[in-house]
């Protein structure tokens, strides 16, 4: 395993971690890089309760990454909605949803090619 495939595995267990943390909802983690036309290594999707909840799943992960890590995001979207956050780490999307907006976008389905691994 190269040390940028430790990073990555690093990064995303502090993710969940931080996640876990602020009690986010059905965590899944899907592995792109077999698939042709991934964006990143990895998607991390969970779902929060409001919008309220969401942001502060998506605050938390900052904070986490940060001090443990010395990582900041590439780019964090729909903060203001608090409905769907998307966080980029560059090899790690996360998508923070709303139980009725990650059922409509169903990006597991979408990347359904995708493995889905389990952190404990």
């Amino acid at each position: 395993m190269s040390s940028i495939d430790t990073k990555t595995n690093i990064l995303l267990e502090h993710i969940i971690l931080a996640i876990n943390e602020m009690k986010g909802k059905e965590i899944i983690t899907l592995d792109l890089q077999k698939i042709d036309v991934s964006v990143c290594k990895y998607f991390i999707i969970c779902t929060g309760n409001s919008n309220t909840h969401v942001n502060a799943i998506e605050s938390n992960i900052k904070k986490i990454i940060s001090k443990e890590i010395g990582y900041k995001p590439y780019g964090v979207e729909g903060t203001n909605k608090g409905e769907w956050v998307l966080m980029d780490y560059v090899d790690i999307v996360i998508h923070i949803f709303q139980k009725n907006i990650r059922d409509f976008y169903n990006i597991e389905g979408l990347w359904g090619d995708a493995q889905q691994i389990s952190f404990k």
